[in-house]
C-alpha cells in the first residue's frame, strides 16, 4: 500500500512540474494532438527505404538497384537488378545479402554459368544450409535427384521469398510449383512431368474447381508422397476420384463391353481420363471429330476405315457435325459390343436416330421414308415381333447387314457394284441359292412410283381400286337382299 501510494504522489509531482500539464484539461488536449500527429506521420513514413536496410545490403544495393544484365553462356541475358523493396518484405529480410549469396562487397568474385536454369541450381544450394530438404518429403523426392530442373527458387522466388502460408491460395497455390518441370518419377523406371499450365485449366469445363476437389487428401499442410508402378496405375487411381460427382456416369460404365473387358485383365481398356483429358477436359459433344480421334487411339484400323466413309468423310472434310461418330452408335459409358445380339436389335433405332428426324434430313435433300419403308417391309416387322417377345438371338436382316457398319458408301456413287455384291452376300444367308438378280426383287427404301417400280405401283393402287369397289358391292349386295327380303315379307 506505501509503495502504490508513493507512485500516486510521484504521479501527482510530475503532473503539477510538466509544462504541457500545467493549465488543466485544455493542455491535455494539447499532449494528445501531438501524439496522434506523431503516430500519424510515422503511419505515412515510406517503410521500404534503403535506410531500414543493413549497411552491407545497402552497399551491395549501390550497384544492384541499377537496371544491369549479366550475358550467359547460351546467350541470355540474366537481370541483376535488385528492388530494396522485395527484400524488405521477404522472410529472408532479416538476412541480409551475404547470407544467401556467400560473399561481400569486398570480396565478390566473378563467375559464369551456361543458363538460367544452371545459376538457379547453384544458387539454390546455399537454401540447403538452413532448410534441409529431408524436412519435406516432397522436397527431398524432387530436389535431391540429379536430373531435377527444379530448384527452390521456381517456386519460392529469389528476393521476394514468402512463407507458405501466404501464397496464393486455390489453384495458384498448386501452380506455384506445378507450373515448372517436376519430374515424376515410376518404379518401372519410366518418367512423366507435374507441369500443369493455368490457360489448360481455364479452358476446361472443372474451371470452376480447385485441384484439391480431384486430388483428394493433397492440400497445403499435407502433400503425401506416393510410389506408383507406372503411369498408368497413377491414372486409374486418379480416375476413381471421378465417380464422387459423375457417379450415374460410373454405374453405367459397369455395363460396358470396356469394363467387362478390364475384370478379364486387360488393363489397355479406356477410363474417364484416357477419353476425356485430366486437366484440359472438354465436352466430347462439342467437337466431334476430336471425340472420334479420341477412339482411334485404341481402334486406329477402325477409324481409318470410318475416316473413308460417308460419315467420316462429311465429318473430317466438310466439318459437317450432324454425322455419327464413334459415341452415338456405341454410347459413351455403357457401350455394348458390336457382335452381340443385343446391340443387333437397336441398330434400326441407332440409325433412326438422325435418318427419322426431318430437319437433318432436309438439310442434304435425304428422305425419312428410309426408316418407314424398312419398318413396313418383312424384315422390319419380323425384327420388331423378335424385339417384343424377347427373342433377341434370332439373326434378321438390319441396317448394318445391307449398308455395312464403318464403311458406310453412298448408294448413288460408283461403288453400287460392290454394295449389290455386298447385299447379294447377305442375302444368302437366309436365303440359300440366292442368285445376284435375288436382290432386284425387293425395291430398298424407295416408295413405288410411275418411274420406280412401275409394275408394283400399277399393282398397287390396283388394289387401292379394286379392294374399295369390292367392299362397296359387297355391302350394296347385302343391303339390296335385305330390302328384297324386308318387301317380299
Amino acid at each position: 500500500m506505501k509503495q502504490k501510494r508513493n507512485s500516486s504522489i510521484q504521479e501527482g509531482i510530475l503532473y503539477h512540474k510538466h509544462p504541457l500539464l500545467q493549465g488543466g484539461n485544455m493542455k491535455i488536449h494539447q499532449l494528445f494532438i501531438i501524439c496522434m500527429l506523431a503516430c500519424l506521420s510515422l503511419l505515412l513514413t515510406d517503410p521500404v527505404t534503403e535506410a531500414a536496410l543493413s549497411e552491407a545490403d545497402q552497399t551491395c544495393l549501390g550497384c544492384h538497384s541499377m537496371e544491369q544484365h549479366k550475358t550467359l553462356g547460351n546467350g541470355d541475358k540474366l537481370s541483376l537488378k535488385v528492388n530494396p523493396g522485395e527484400i524488405e518484405n521477404s522472410v529472408h529480410g532479416i538476412i541480409g545479402c551475404s547470407a544467401c549469396h556467400g560473399f561481400t562487397a569486398d570480396s565478390h568474385p566473378q563467375r559464369t554459368f551456361k543458363s538460367r536454369k544452371e545459376y538457379s541450381a547453384i544458387a539454390a544450394r546455399r537454401c540447403t544450409t538452413c532448410h534441409s530438404p529431408r524436412d519435406n518429403k516432397i522436397h527431398e523426392k524432387v530436389i535431391s535427384r540429379e536430373s531435377s530442373k527444379t530448384s527452390c527458387t521456381d517456386c519460392h522466388g529469389a528476393h521476394s521469398v514468402m512463407r507458405v502460408s501466404e501464397l496464393s491460395k486455390g489453384n495458384q497455390y498448386c501452380l506455384t510449383c506445378h507450373k515448372w518441370e517436376i519430374s515424376l518419377h515410376f518404379l518401372n523406371g519410366t518418367r512423366d512431368t507435374a507441369k500443369v499450365q493455368e490457360s489448360v485449366l481455364k479452358e476446361s469445363v472443372h474451371k470452376n474447381l480447385s485441384c484439391v476437389d480431384c486430388h483428394v487428401r493433397v492440400y497445403s499442410e499435407l502433400h503425401p508422397v506416393r510410389e506408383f508402378n507406372s503411369k498408368r496405375d497413377f491414372s486409374l487411381l486418379m480416375a476413381e476420384n471421378c465417380k464422387r460427382c459423375h457417379f450415374d456416369k460410373y454405374t453405367r460404365t459397369l455395363e460396358g463391353i470396356h469394363f467387362k473387358a478390364s475384370e478379364k485383365g486387360n488393363t489397355k481398356t479406356p477410363f474417364c481420363t484416357d477419353c476425356h483429358g485430366s486437366h484440359a477436359i472438354a465436352s466430347a459433344q462439342k467437337d466431334k471429330l476430336a471425340n472420334a480421334k479420341k477412339c482411334s487411339q485404341c481402334h486406329a484400323d477402325i477409324y481409318t476405315v470410318y475416316a473413308q466413309s460417308v460419315h467420316g468423310a462429311a465429318l473430317i472434310k466438310e466439318n459437317i457435325e450432324d454425322v455419327p461418330v464413334c459415341s452415338d452408335c456405341h454410347k459413351a459409358h455403357d457401350n455394348a459390343g458390336p457382335h452381340t445380339s443385343g446391340f443387333r436389335i437397336t441398330v434400326p433405332q441407332i440409325c433412326a436416330g438422325c435418318h427419322a428426324q426431318k430437319e437433318i434430313m432436309a438439310k442434304y435433300g435425304l428422305s425419312t421414308k428410309v426408316v418407314e419403308t424398312y419398318l413396313q417391309d418383312f424384315h422390319g416387322v419380323t425384327l420388331k415381333f423378335y424385339k417384343q417377345y424377347g427373342q433377341t438371338e434370332k439373326q434378321i436382316a438390319v441396317c448394318i447387314d445391307c449398308h455395312g457398319v464403318h464403311d458406310i458408301m453412298k448408294i448413288k456413287s460408283g461403288n453400287a457394284a460392290s454394295i449389290k455384291q455386298n447385299l447379294t452376300k447377305r442375302c444368302q444367308k437366309c436365303h440359300e441359292g440366292a442368285t445376284a438378280n435375288f436382290p432386284d426383287s425387293w425395291i430398298s427404301h424407295y416408295e413405288p412410283s410411275f418411274k420406280k417400280a412401275s409394275l408394283v405401283f400399277l399393282i398397287d393402287w390396283g388394289y387401292r381400286i379394286f379392294i374399295p369397289f369390292m367392299i362397296i358391292g359387297l355391302l350394296v349386295q347385302i343391303i339390296l337382299h335385305l330390302w328384297r327380303y324386308a318387301v317380299n315379307r
